[in-house]
């Protein structure tokens, strides 16, 4: 174990969540209060601790002291022991999500988390997993998390009940049941060719692998990356997305958008660390399937968008355009391309995460029609205040109207990647790297930005065809009584996004670290199984 007392403090956001949720088992499901104040104390201390580890290391790295934290289960060395690995990415992956998940818990917390039982437990294990995928330092307790994660997402994906919610959950559990098993595949081929799943060991063995065994741990990494890619929503592999966030509960889809990022993060930790430029046997084909599948991905999110007429399913090919983006950002080469994509990944994330949250504000009074006719709650439409028709000229706007349009043309920008937000530095990051790469990657390159480009105005397109119809249209319809509690957590999203965009500057400073750090295989493994085997 390395790193002092941040070094104890890497395994806290594993074992706090699932401590927390196990004791909440031991409560009845009528002590809600009781509940609600465990899950949300717990959250916000995941918020505090991942902070508090992500300056560690960017203190450390910007002072030029090792900024890789090794955190070794039972002190045993690797590769033989369990180890956790805390570095520039991991510890931004670990903000990202403890900040979306307090978002979506206090969102749930108004009256969403009563809609089925042991929601406050599924939800922490959710997290547990979350930060075990980000911190852990080999392939086969990569696997065991991503269960755990995928397991409490099942019961996610149908709290609340509904004929839509159950046909999405059907399918999604059928297609990661899959995925597992391609995962599982995978994993065991490359350890049959290897004799290690440590993703620092691994480096050292696949330079060392031979000719005879290269077609061989190809096809594990293969199959590894097709596993990956369905969880990222790769076209044509992520075709689920849409259809199942738009099936889930508004602050259970603000939560799933951190889990395309798990794939995105798998593919920027496993292939940029194993196959490096200069491992040219396995090197240039993986980054084109990544680039080509990534641009088709972002095509298809532009047609999904202008296709659609539900601000969920909006949601849903955005995500699956962000997912894109990332991908053939990642394989179009590293650099400033991969230091903007990894802004754009934050950005995107808080975005469409606080826009899920915003969309059942805004589709309250069709609350029944958007939940295909089956209503969570009885009460949907207590509290909801008529509008008397009379002349356009003249009539103040109601502040419910005032405050979810301002917020969805807040959601609107960022996602569309407008100016001045933070969407749009980090699109324009990415393109200016792209600029750098028209020489050596030639006319595919203009393919990728022109389609950045596109996926902006046709999402600018399709949300404000639907901001139109469902906030500033005039309607007999009743308006939505809007609660603090509810406001709140998009509130902190979008500020989030907001503060962002101030402090642009540090951020991406931050963001091109974590990109070189991601080309410094050496220094991974240096820190992770010592400077003797580094040296070999």
């Amino acid at each position: 174990m390395s790193g002092g007392w941040a070094g104890h403090l890497i395994i806290a956001p594993i074992l706090l969540p699932l401590v927390a949720g196990a004791a909440l088992l031991l409560l009845k499901e009528k002590r809600r209060t009781a509940k609600r104040g465990i899950a949300l104390g717990t959250t916000a201390a995941l918020v505090l601790l991942s902070v508090l580890l992500l300056t560690r290391v960017a203190r450390a790295g910007f002072a030029g002291d090792p900024a890789t934290l090794v955190y070794r289960i039972g002190n045993w060395p690797a590769p033989f022991g369990i180890v956790l690995v805390l570095d520039w990415l991991s510890a931004l992956m670990l903000v990202l999500t403890s900040v979306v998940g307090l978002a979506a818990l206090i969102y749930a917390a108004t009256r969403w988390d009563q809609a089925g039982p042991r929601f406050h437990t599924l939800f922490l294990f959710q997290l547990m997993g979350l930060n075990g995928a980000f911190l852990t330092g080999d392939l086969f307790n990569l696997f065991v998390f991503f269960e755990v994660l995928l397991a409490a997402s099942f019961g996610l994906l149908l709290h609340g009940s509904s004929k839509a919610r159950i046909k999405a959950a059907l399918h999604y559990v059928a297609l990661n049941v899959a995925t597992s098993l391609l995962f599982l595949i995978g994993a065991a081929l490359i350890y049959g060719v290897t004799g290690t799943l440590n993703m620092a060991h691994l480096v050292l063995q696949v330079a060392a692998v031979s000719d005879q065994d290269l077609p061989m741990l190809q096809a594990g990494m293969a199959i590894l990356s097709v596993a990956f890619l369905v969880k990222a929503g790769m076209w044509p592999l992520g075709f689920w997305l849409p259809r199942t966030y738009a099936a889930a509960a508004p602050p259970v889809a603000a939560l799933f958008t951190i889990l395309s990022k798990v794939g995105v993060y798998a593919v920027l930790r496993v292939p940029l660390l194993l196959f490096g430029a200069e491992i040219s046997r396995t090197a240039g084909a993986a980054q084109q399937w990544l680039f080509f599948g990534g641009v088709c991905t972002i095509a298809f999110g532009i047609i999904g968008v202008l296709a659609a007429r539900r601000l969920s399913r909006i949601a849903g090919y955005s995500l699956t355009i962000s997912a894109g983006t990332l991908l053939a950002a990642v394989g179009a080469g590293e650099g400033s391309v991969l230091a903007g994509a990894l802004f754009y990944l934050v950005s995107s994330t808080l975005g469409v995460a606080a826009f899920y949250l915003l969309i059942e504000l805004v589709e309250r009074r069709d609350a029944a029609t958007a939940l295909g006719g089956e209503p969570v709650f009885d009460d949907e439409y207590v509290g909801l205040m008529p509008i008397e028709q009379e002349s356009e000229v003249g009539v103040v706007i109601p502040a419910s109207v005032a405050i979810l349009g301002g917020g969805f043309a807040f959601c609107v920008l960022l996602i569309a990647g407008l100016p001045p937000l933070s969407g749009f530095l980090a699109k324009f990051a990415m393109i200016n790297g792209l600029l750098d790469l028209r020489d050596t990657v030639g006319a595919p390159v203009w393919w990728l930005i022109g389609l950045i480009v596109g996926s902006g105005l046709a999402t600018l397109i399709a949300t404000t065809r639907a901001g139109i119809d469902l906030i500033w249209a005039p309607s007999e319809r009743p308006q939505p009584a809007l609660r603090v509690t509810e406001l709140l957590p998009v509130g902190l999203l979008l500020g989030i996004c907001l503060a962002l965009t101030i402090f642009a500057g540090p951020a991406m400073r931050y963001m091109e670290r974590t990109s070189q750090s991601l080309g410094d295989r050496h220094g991974y493994v240096e820190a992770v199984l010592g400077p003797e085997a580094a040296g070999r």
